[in-house]
């Protein structure tokens, strides 16, 4: 006999099989030696009072053995002679729509600019100790994409996408823990997703796919209303009838190629703000209503969001016991990302605190036609770059500083690895920007009472919170309005927003491509 429930218990109990074993006996008066098993399936925590409980989802089995599910590599047919589909990217997009293809018996060819994953990590280095951008190789382009490192959050906001089940299942039979099939906010880690990448492009290749890196796409071979095929920088010339662009939310090459081919795209607001770190000491004690954390309990999160002025100001990618990074995908910007390890472990935490913007705040830009809003984005990326004296350090300021006008006198060293320089903020980010800022730090001290601190760091600028353009397809095939077989995928089509949504949205574009429908 199979028992499911929903329990509530402390941090000792919900880490301890032996007393979560004793408790469910108890509470259930089933004797210890009938229960054989006890599997959690989903697991979170409810710190809204002092007394902090784990609530857990149990199956309990009773005098009835309990058969684990086997998650392995899986094993695909051999589809070198099948027909090819292209993807334009090999960020979480591009490879689960590699995966998706194969499942269905035909051929991905996946055409990356960046290199792979294991040497991407060079380029990282150049960036955050030299202050060196390669405009291929960096935290955004690459094998794996923007999320490889930069933290590998697994959860979305939208549960209507698609079948995020299936998305965490095959990140596990490629080497993820069975954890993130089990907590309310599953999340990988920057140091374990690299192993899980090359993984996937393992079982792409053994089945016949094909990935090609250091191969930038630079035309689009189109006949008539539909396209044929691509051509990359170095002129070799990818044809098929169907193209997948995966590019994510920094693909500007691509956003210009489109509109140059006079292919449709259009104009998406986005958000843009800085990225705030605290100690994460100072975080727990907020939220976990403690001086000093509880060991048994995980580095605490939040999720902040006001609305000032009109508009929302919130928190974004929030990322525990982590670093602030510099994104930058090409010289002469700033730019700022975080990410956090499996274990969450390092002393400080970071967030994405960013402000809601709307097609009316570009109009400054509007010469710029349909790349206003990129043009608004890059701007504040080179101010960001100019400011410092042309280096990868950030602007940066002590957050009542920043509301109060002032500029910071000392800063402390943060985990931003390049440095920073202090400024006022008001010199880098729009008015508007500043002021909701401004106003949203001050308001979300009434949620989280200690969060308004000059401890708190701001580093400048979040830019790249979603993708500038948005690339029209059709609600009910997925290819572009106009051009038949090129499938705009991800969030840099403006279709997704993390690791999960994006993953899904590449299987589904996959399954349109080469069936006429999707799984919705």
């Amino acid at each position: 006999m199979k028992l499911e429930l929903n329990v509530r218990v402390t941090s000792e109990i919900a880490s301890n099989p032996d007393h979560l074993l004793q408790f469910v006996s108890k509470q259930n008066k089933i004797p210890k030696q009938e229960i054989r098993h006890i599997e959690c399936t989903a697991r979170s925590i409810d710190a809204r009072q002092k007394n902090i409980v784990f609530q857990l989802r149990l199956d309990v089995y009773v005098n009835e053995d309990f058969i684990p599910t086997n998650f392995s590599i899986p094993q695909f047919q051999n589809v070198n002679l099948e027909e090819p589909v292209l993807i334009i990217g090999a960020g979480p997009a591009g490879l689960f729509a590699a995966l998706r293809i194969l499942e269905l018996g035909k051929k991905p060819i996946i055409l990356e600019r960046g290199k792979n994953v294991k040497d991407r990590v060079a380029d990282l280095r150049g960036i955050n100790v030299h202050h060196i951008v390669n405009e291929d190789s960096n935290y955004c382009f690459g094998e794996g994409g923007a999320g490889t490192y930069s933290d590998g959050k697994l959860y979305t906001r939208s549960k209507k996408r698609g079948n995020i089940r299936k998305v965490l299942e095959y990140l596990v039979s490629f080497g993820a823990t069975k954890q993130i099939l089990v907590d309310a906010h599953p999340h990988i880690g920057t140091n374990k997703l690299p192993r899980i990448i090359q993984n996937i492009r393992e079982c792409i290749l053994s089945s016949g796919g094909e990935i090609h890196f250091h191969t930038r796409v630079t035309d689009l071979i189109l006949n008539g209303k539909s396209i044929i095929g691509v051509k990359s920088a170095d002129g070799q010339k990818w044809m098929a009838n169907n193209v997948i662009i995966a590019t994510g939310h920094s693909g500007r090459e691509m956003f210009h190629l489109l509109h140059e081919k006079g292919i449709e795209i259009h104009t998406k607001p986005l958000a843009i703000g800085v990225r705030v770190e605290h100690p994460q000491s100072l975080i727990d004690s907020i939220q976990y209503h403690c001086v000093t954390k509880n060991p048994l309990l995980p580095a605490s999160e939040y999720s902040l969001v006001k609305q000032i002025n009109g508009r929302g100001v919130y928190s974004f990618c929030m990322c525990p016991g982590g670093v602030i990074a510099p994104c930058a995908t090409k010289p002469g910007e700033v730019v700022t990302n975080g990410w956090s390890s499996a274990e969450r472990s390092r002393p400080t935490a970071n967030s994405g605190i960013v402000v809601e913007l709307r097609l009316d705040d570009f109009k400054s830009f509007e010469s710029y036609g349909v790349f206003s809003a990129l043009q608004y984005q890059s701007s504040i990326e080179q101010k960001a770059f100019a400011i410092n004296g042309g280096t990868q350090k950030a602007p940066a300021q002590r957050m009542v500083d920043f509301t109060k006008n002032i500029v910071s006198s000392d800063l402390p060293k943060t985990s931003y690895t390049p440095g920073l320089v202090s400024v006022s903020l008001s010199e880098v980010l729009p008015p508007l920007i500043v002021d909701a800022l401004q106003k949203g730090f001050k308001e979300f001290d009434s949620s989280m009472k200690g969060y308004f601190t000059n401890e708190a760091i701001l580093h400048a600028p979040e830019t790249r919170t979603s993708s500038p353009i948005q690339i029209p397809r059709n609600p009910e095939t997925l290819d572009h309005i106009t051009i038949k077989g090129l499938y705009p995928c991800g969030e840099g089509a403006g279709y997704a927003g993390g690791i999960v949504s994006a993953a899904i949205d590449g299987m589904k574009c996959a399954e349109a491509a080469l069936t006429g429908y999707f799984t919705k």
